[in-house]
């Protein structure tokens, strides 16, 4: 029986570099120029806009009532770990917690079908405030950063990873999530309540 033949995928030759000693000076390509900057010009730097509302890191928004803007995940988790998420918020902070879901995190819930119910019950329970979207789809990660950045007065609950990276990125907004089988939350100096960790 015949030997078969190694056929090799995705085989280039290989490519001498422009800028290798070995090509002749002429058809050489020259190395780049580094540009100096003129000592007499003045450069032009934009500092991003920050809110108003903070002092240094510290936001002064925030204040009781707080306003929690809630995560499709974190009303899933507070329901596994059966946790009343109003009561336990207020446990965390020591002060009255307004809950506020918006209309892509109710479209979340829906479209996860009937499994999830109980999290759609309690999403439209009279206590938590509701906030309309006025953007297409109901991808909600994207509504709540947009939301943050323009208005510094929201706590964000959320259980998701890439969400709490994103929202770190924002100065001045604090992140409730569960951490052992209670709330806790971060950076947010004046929360005592919170357990320490």
């Amino acid at each position: 029986m015949p030997k078969a033949k190694k056929i090799k995928f995705a085989h280039m030759k290989r490519m001498i570099n422009l800028r290798d000693t070995r090509i002749k000076e002429k058809d050489r390509l020259q190395p780049k120029k580094v540009k100096v900057p003129d000592s007499n010009q003045v450069t032009v730097k934009e500092a991003p806009q920050y809110s108003s509302a903070l002092f240094f890191k510290y936001n002064t928004q925030l204040g009781p009532p707080f306003h929690v803007l809630l995560d499709t995940n974190f009303i899933n988790f507070s329901i596994k770990n059966k946790l009343d998420i109003i009561q336990s918020m207020m446990d965390c902070l020591y002060a009255k917690c307004i809950p506020y879901v918006t209309d892509c995190v109710l479209g979340e819930l829906e479209k996860l079908g009937s499994k999830y119910r109980v999290a759609l019950k309690i999403a439209k329970d009279p206590r938590f405030e509701r906030l309309p979207c006025l953007h297409k789809g109901t991808y909600a990660d994207d509504c709540i950063v947009q939301r943050v950045t323009q208005h510094k007065c929201y706590i964000v609950a959320t259980c998701d990873k890439d969400l709490k990276r994103r929202i770190r990125k924002i100065p001045g907004v604090p992140i409730m999530y569960l951490y052992q089988h209670r709330f806790s939350i971060e950076r947010m100096p004046d929360a005592y309540g919170a357990p320490k960790l």
